[in-house]
């Protein structure tokens, strides 16, 4: 931001912008002499480095005191900063807010994602024209308490507030459908070049294809309304809140990145006492968008890549519900605040969801069921009722999908694993509603499918498959045991993702294996942070509580997390809502009205309803939107046809253009980095973070690894690692010991399916301890250790007589010509080799050796460019076509025009 001087005083603001390469530039005006208008000029010109410092310093020359005078400059340098978040004005004038420090979060096939470290607000309107109001500081400080360091996230190059199934369904749309809609017929700027080469057919344009943000998930729409009609889209940059976590999967080396990001929704947003159930729209509260992305990351781009995800989503009970906080109490009882006999609220939420995730939709209410007094199951009733009703106008095959389960009253039995259980219900939704990646299945799942890959569900094209429906989680709060369910449904998912991608042989992923330790690390990450937005703490019960492995240590922290909570519902949340409210736009400040603090109740600003009768009045029995049954399964937003035509803007781009070459954008050969500094290797590592450190332990990640065996535990202490290999061989040959999943494996009927891939194995790996404590030092110290922990196999003292036979080939294959000596014909007869002496060649070459080879053989284009470039070397230069005309003229006027 570059500060423009007046005679006496600062007229306007600059704000000058780049691309990270520094090569284009785009230049707002902002006037500062209207009190309380916002006045921005943008001329829609791209300037180059040169031309932008010729402009600003024209400004500089013409606005200084005195003329020639060098002491006093025309321009002065306000703020630096990475983005518009955008423009808000309370009592008195406009501000802007602007992003002044970032940090990188994620990359997503080369685009990275960054989160907000911290922000500036400037005062637009100058000192000369304020006109000032007594409660302006108030409303700032309110509209501040929105912390934008705090979990605020943006990217400059992919759209975060959708799924990467819609952004990769979207560029794989026709071109032929879009070529009537694009809005613009030439370049917005003057351009030398534009219409050289930049023909459609095989010349040197390329269309890129931008869609609309998804309005529920960006958090600064309010605050980019005043400009967004009137700036170039480049300067408009949407920001989502939630969660972004991303860590580094090695596989023998192979790179495969798993992301987590969580949007949550701006509408009906809230603190967790204070917003409850849905308003008139069908928006929930605590609704939150959950996204696993997995990808090899060896492979950057989206077309050529490896990218899967899997989407899920979690949300307040669909009803019109309260709960009272002036009793003060730890659990404040459940009211219903208006009948709704038709599900009116239910069926513009459901709405909603099939047209962004297709059908089928699946409940998984995890409310209590049986309550001596009735409080969470007030709220079961009443969905249940409502679903029943809005099933019966569905055709059955899209029905949505209602699965009860109380998990409170299974965590506290003894008989029964809670997880298991929940195994099973995560492995039939991801059945349900497969899973998006976009590569066809390899050949040989083709050839060898597992059994559950036949019965994935989803849809499938010739590109790969598409995740069709979703499930929708909720308890009362939706966080502790949701986001628990949450992560079981993931893991299941992540299993298929990775069986997608070929890197596991089987769709199962097993606990206490490097893979899940980080998996289940990232969402409790994801559930914290979403835990205190919401509620004011982190989580309380978290996967371990579950697996009833969690430390003694971990109940005090539980209960200091549930003090914390219920303070924060009690003291702050109030303060926290108001800030909410301001920021999204819900409440605007209006002179000659009340103020935000005098309100009684927010109800009215969140419900439209209460102050204006909707003109149009939906059906009670055709209750969804017009248009989405006929696609069904597939969601309505990712079908091809007019009205998501509209949301779509084509743009015409160069090939050489650097705004599309992802390469640069991502290795950046113009800055000087450091490999300390680099993100890809600073993020989170399974092979560095959770594998052990001990030698010949087996680097895969979806071993099965004692908890006291991971990478934080074990530290490369000597004593350590041998205890810890006696443990492993006196374990080995020791039986299972009997535990609480034993007893509830032979007891719980529907909890037994899976108990021999994930319960049995992590009883196995139970470590025994060693009786005799008075010669323990003793045996450690004299442990010897076998090949099988040393290399992870077993070698035997002999080798089979077919390895020997194999052996003996390759010993062959090496003797120059196939001559043998006497001594290898005794050796060979005395093994019946004799048939290795007419050996047929197993290559393409005409000596099957491994001494001799023939030299490879070069086309013609290749002698010939070769041939070029020998004579180049000796000053015959050929003559340039018109590609390398066109090269180098885009390459001059990048770098120096």
């Amino acid at each position: 931001v570059v500060l423009d001087h007046g005679k006496l005083q600062t007229l306007r603001y600059f704000l000058v912008g780049s691309n990270p390469a520094e090569t284009k530039y785009r230049v707002l005006k902002i006037d500062r002499t209207e009190p309380k208008d916002l006045v921005i000029i943008d001329d829609k010109h791209v300037y180059t480095q040169q031309e932008v410092r010729e402009l600003l310093g024209r400004l500089d020359l013409g606005n200084r005191t005195k003329i020639g005078q060098k002491g006093s400059s025309g321009l002065s340098r306000a703020v630096s900063a990475f983005g518009v978040v955008g423009f808000v004005r309370f009592l008195e004038g406009y501000y802007i807010v602007l992003i002044t420090k970032r940090r990188k979060m994620a990359d997503i096939g080369g685009h990275a994602i960054y989160k907000i470290e911290d922000t500036n607000m400037i005062y637009i309107p100058n000192d000369s024209v304020r006109v000032t109001h007594p409660d302006e500081a108030r409303y700032l400080r309110i509209f501040q308490n929105v912390d934008l360091s705090s979990n605020f996230y943006f990217s400059y190059s992919y759209d975060l507030s959708h799924s990467l199934q819609y952004n990769l369904t979207v560029l794989r749309m026709p071109l032929e459908t879009l070529k009537t809609e694009t809005t613009q017929t030439r370049q917005e700027s003057f351009d030398i070049f534009e219409d050289e080469g930049l023909s459609t057919q095989g010349g040197s344009g390329v269309f890129g294809i931008c869609s609309k943000p998804y309005e529920k998930y960006v958090w600064n729409g309010k605050l980019l309304d005043a400009v967004k009609n009137t700036v170039h889209r480049d300067w408009l940059l949407y920001i989502i809140h939630g969660f972004c976590g991303q860590s580094k999967l090695l596989i023998y080396g192979r790179p495969i990145y798993v992301t987590l990001i969580a949007r949550r929704s701006s509408k009906f947003a809230g603190t967790r006492f204070l917003k409850r159930g849905a308003n008139c729209e069908g928006d929930v509260a605590n609704e939150v968008e959950t996204e696993q992305i997995l990808y090899d990351a060896s492979v950057m781009s989206f077309s050529a890549g490896s990218y899967s995800s899997y989407v899920q989503v979690r949300g307040s009970v669909p009803l019109y519900w309260s709960q009272d906080i002036s009793t003060m109490m730890p659990k404040p009882p459940i009211t219903l605040d208006q009948a709704d006999p038709f599900a009116h609220v239910a069926a513009l939420h459901f709405d909603q969801m099939l047209q962004r995730f297709g059908s089928p939709i699946i409940i998984l209410n995890l409310v209590k069921e049986r309550e001596k007094r009735k409080h969470e199951r007030i709220l079961s009733e009443e969905l249940v009722a409502a679903v029943t009703y809005l099933n019966q106008f569905l055709p059955p095959e899209h029905a949505i999908i209602y699965i009860p389960w109380d998990m409170a009253k299974y965590t506290k039995s003894k008989l029964c694993n809670v997880l298991d259980r929940l195994n099973v219900i995560a492995e039939s939704v991801v059945k349900k509603t497969g899973f998006f990646v976009n590569r066809p299945d390899s050949y040989c799942s083709i050839l060898r499918p597992d059994e559950k890959w036949n019965e994935l569900g989803g849809y499938v094209v010739s590109t790969g498959r598409l995740q069709t429906g979703v499930l929708r989680t909720n308890c009362v709060d939706c966080l502790d045991r949701t986001n628990t369910a949450q992560f079981m449904v993931g893991k299941c998912a992540l299993a298929y993702q990775l069986y997608s991608l070929g890197l596991i042989d089987k769709p199962n992923l097993q606990f206490d294996t490097d893979a899940v330790r980080l998996f289940e690390e990232l969402y409790e990450d994801h559930g914290d942070t979403l835990s205190l937005q919401y509620g004011g703490s982190q989580l309380v019960h978290r996967v371990k509580t579950y697996r009833k492995i969690a430390p003694w240590t971990q109940h005090s922290k539980d209960i200091m997390q549930t003090l914390s909570r219920y303070y924060s519902n009690a003291f702050s949340d109030a303060d926290r809502q108001d800030s909410i409210n301001l920021f999204l736009g819900v409440f605007k400040p209006t002179e000659g009205k009340p103020h935000l603090w005098e309100l009684p109740t927010d109800f009215y600003l969140h419900h439209k309803n209460t102050l204006s009768l909707s003109q149009t009045r939906r059906s009670y029995t055709y209750w969804w939107t017009t248009g989405v049954l006929k696609h069904l399964p597939l969601p309505f937003d990712e079908v091809t046809c007019a009205e998501n035509r509209c949301k779509l803007t084509v743009k015409k781009f160069h090939k050489y253009e650097e705004e599309i070459d992802i390469h640069n954008e991502f290795f950046r050969p113009y800055e000087l980095s450091s490999f300390d500094e680099t993100f890809c290797l600073a993020m989170t590592n399974s092979t560095r973070d959770f594998m052990p450190k001990n030698v010949g332990i087996d680097p895969s990640p979806f071993t099965v690894r004692k908890p006291d065996e991971t990478g934080k535990s074990v530290l490369g202490n000597k004593s350590n690692r041998e205890e810890t290999v006696l443990q492993r061989k006196t374990a080995a040959s020791a039986p299972p010991p009997p535990s609480e999943e034993a007893v509830s494996s032979s007891s719980e009927d529907d909890s037994g399916t899976d108990k021999e891939d994930e319960g049995a194995v992590s009883q196995r790996s139970t470590p025994v301890k060693v009786t005799d404590t008075g010669d323990n030092t003793k045996i450690t110290e004299n442990v010897v250790q076998s090949t099988k922990d040393v290399y992870g196999l077993n070698l035997s003292d002999v080798p089979s007589e077919d390895d020997l036979t194999i052996y003996a080939r390759f010993v062959q294959l090496g003797q120059s010509q196939h001559k043998q000596d006497k001594s290898s014909q005794q050796f060979c007869s005395k093994h019946h080799l004799d048939r290795v002496i007419n050996l047929i060649p197993i290559s393409s070459f005409s000596q099957d050796n491994i001494y001799e080879v023939q030299p490879p053989r070069s086309d013609r284009k290749s002698i010939e460019i070769f041939h070029a470039h020998i004579q180049a070397g000796r000053g015959n230069m050929q003559p340039l076509g018109k590609d390398d005309f066109l090269m180098y003229r885009e390459y001059i006027r990048n770098r120096y025009m």
